[in-house]
């Protein structure tokens, strides 16, 4: 199958996440004195008694999307851990997300986290910030770019083999006409996810089809109209945990019985999970991302430290569906998956 490669990518790089959390635990082992001692007490689960810092975390997540709370959550945890003050921000239009950038800049932070879903409209600023002497680093989203631009780290994960992995499940399920549903039109990100998906849907065709994210009732009329229009679509790929739900729903109103794959992890999912609704979900740890990237830019800041040593830094994708639900039902009701 053509796919094979990018998932053998994926497993050879993922070794850098193990690698990662390792370097976490030794960060202060290469400096004595006051420094390594604080650095030391920070990582092994203490609170840092290093200088107050400012992060900045700059993402394009839409006001009220689930996991974008699950990533300002992750970082949250490593900002009170690290004695970091956490300025978080985000807007899913990239000119937007430029100017937040650029405020970042501007109010003379100690470090910036930042999304590249639109790697080109964030170019420019990433070249202010490194000319500015201000560390960023990339995290979910910019696989392919966050080197060329300058950023230290990437924390995210392999986009490809993620929509590999969606497109193979359902080629496995018996699906014969395949429908990526896209909630931003675009993305690099997304139009990447749904490329993978359609080469790893050897079943049949996959046709694209475009929705806005943000108004989820409309999108569950969209997909309630596009299957009773074709109930030969018997099998969806989705790019997060919402439009997953409402694509389940949609199928519902219409009668379908096409089976479906998301994007993340989040509580709504379990029950559709366990009941067949929802195929599977392929989970990318967006507390985990969250939290490395403000936890690796303070590793930078007070002890040189640069994780995955020019590698991305994957946290997933990891599959979740029928067989492993139980096994992070209890992280993800505690708020941490």
């Amino acid at each position: 199958m053509k796919h094979s490669g990018v998932l053998g990518r994926a497993r050879k790089i993922a070794a850098v996440v193990v690698a990662g959390v390792a370097i976490v635990g030794l960060a202060a082992c290469s400096q004595g004195g006051a420094r390594n001692d604080q650095a030391s007490q920070a990582a092994s689960g203490g609170q840092a008694t290093t200088p107050r810092m400012t992060i900045a975390m700059v993402t394009h997540a839409p006001a009220g999307d689930t996991f974008w709370d699950m990533v300002q959550k992750g970082a949250q945890a490593a900002a009170a851990k690290d004695n970091v003050e956490l300025r978080y921000a985000g807007d899913e239009d990239a000119s937007k997300q430029a100017v937040l950038l650029q405020n970042a800049i501007d109010s003379k932070v100690d470090g910036i986290a930042v999304t590249l879903t639109k790697p080109d409209a964030m170019a420019e600023g990433l070249a202010k910030a490194k000319a500015a002497g201000i560390p960023v680093v990339a995290l979910n989203s910019g696989l392919d770019d966050w080197q060329r631009l300058g950023a230290l780290a990437f924390f995210g994960l392999d986009i490809e083999a993620s929509g590999v992995m969606s497109g193979d499940q359902l080629a496995k399920a018996g699906g014969t006409k395949g429908l990526c549903v896209i909630q931003e039109q675009g993305s690099v990100v997304l139009e990447s996810l749904c490329d993978g998906a359609t080469r790893a849907f050897t079943t049949g065709p996959m046709e694209k089809l475009y929705v806005t994210g943000t108004d989820l009732p409309s999108v569950q009329a969209t997909l309630s109209s596009k299957l009773t229009q074709d109930p030969s679509i018997d099998s969806i790929v989705t790019l997060n945990a919402p439009i997953g739900l409402a694509a389940s729903q949609a199928a519902t109103d219409s009668g379908s019985t096409a089976k479906i794959t998301t994007l993340n992890m989040s509580k709504d999912l379990v029950e559709p999970i366990k009941s067949d609704k929802i195929l599977a979900t392929i989970d990318q740890q967006g507390w985990l991302q969250g939290y490395e990237a403000v936890d690796a830019l303070w590793l930078y800041k007070t002890n040189a430290n640069v994780l995955g040593s020019g590698q991305p830094v994957l946290t997933g994708p990891t599959l979740i569906d029928k067989t492993n639900i139980d096994s992070v039902t209890q992280y993800v009701d505690q708020g941490t998956r």
